[in-house]
């Protein structure tokens, strides 16, 4: 059973003259336990395509499925609760809030869920202990290096226990070294059966993957095995 699946989809902005066609007509099935790579240029629709998987938007025209569950019904506020249960998000700025600790930032999606206190701490620091930031908990972002941070970023994303983790550019920001760090997180994680996927324009990084998916101009070009995995 397909964890996301899109059916001619296509999303549109902007109105008239001043219309833009994002997507496309894409069609997509992502399975669990999946390690996808999103690849294209920029402008390729590549982050409308992931805000649309990771539940962030709806479609303008098309279907899009999660757990057969079609996200272009729900209202809002239930998006977000389906948002906030099934995916975890991992961005290029890492987005940690400078003034709470490492620990803090990785329980703060368990405050939004209502998690009692105990519970969340609980939760983060075996998190922060498994990704080798045992070490870090009282550390703010600025005392930690950048591959330090981005993993803080993976375990916040983990914290609610998603079933999918959706990394947008997750290597960025990084140096080689570090970057392949986080990288060989992301695996390890799909290893344990999560579903990954990765939105880039580098095509290095998309052979960390099991299947890459080309979008070019709104459109899905190509669906491969990964030649890197």
């Amino acid at each position: 059973m397909a964890t996301i699946r899109l059916q001619e989809v296509r999303k549109r902005y902007g109105m008239g003259d001043a219309e833009v066609l994002a997507l496309r007509d894409v069609s997509l099935n992502i399975k669990q336990g999946d390690f996808v790579a999103i690849l294209g240029p920029s402008g390729s629709g590549k982050s409308t395509l992931m805000n649309i998987v990771g539940c962030l938007d709806v479609p303008t025209d098309g279907s899009v499925f999660l757990d057969d569950v079609d996200i272009g019904s729900l209202h809002e506020s239930d998006l977000a609760k389906v948002r906030g249960k099934k995916v975890g998000f991992v961005f290029q700025s890492f987005n940690l809030i400078p003034t709470l600790t490492a620990l803090e930032n990785v329980m703060l999606p368990m405050t939004f869920q209502g998690a009692p206190r105990e519970e969340r701490e609980k939760r983060a620091t075996e998190l922060l202990k498994s990704i080798g930031l045992g070490e870090r908990l009282s550390h703010l972002p600025s005392q930690l290096s950048g591959g330090e941070q981005q993993r803080v970023a993976i375990a916040r994303a983990l914290v609610n226990d998603p079933e999918i983790i959706l990394a947008d550019e997750p290597t960025g920001n990084l140096d080689s070294a570090r970057g392949r760090e986080v990288l060989n997180t992301l695996q390890q994680l799909n290893k344990q059966g999560k579903t990954i996927i990765i939105v880039t324009h580098d095509t290095e990084l998309a052979k960390f993957a099991r299947k890459i998916v080309r979008i070019k101009d709104g459109s899905i070009t190509e669906i491969k095995k990964s030649e890197g995995f």
